[in-house]
């Protein structure tokens, strides 16, 4: 199953991607292993994902997250947590 997350990274920025495997994932990026970007902000943490049908979906919607601001970005990320609490 294709997946679009945001990562929090130890220096408070964010980092969008997208995988097949979280957990994967997110064990790379915390090996240092992962995107460039997160290598010299480790640790990081998941604060969002989203589930989609197909890769090209989840392509097209980290793209569409990386255009967003961060204040709409934390929206979403405030509103996730909020969800999974209650789950």
């Amino acid at each position: 199953m294709p997946y679009t997350y945001i990562i929090r990274c130890a220096d408070n920025t964010y980092y969008t991607g997208w995988t097949t495997d979280l957990e994967t994932r997110l064990v790379a990026h915390n090996s240092g292993s992962g995107a460039r970007y997160t290598r010299g902000r480790l640790p990081v943490e998941l604060v969002y994902y989203e589930e989609y049908a197909n890769e090209s979906l989840a392509r097209k919607r980290e793209y569409a997250i990386k255009q967003l601001t961060r204040k709409v970005k934390e929206e979403m990320i405030q509103e996730f947590g909020a969800q999974t609490t209650t789950k």
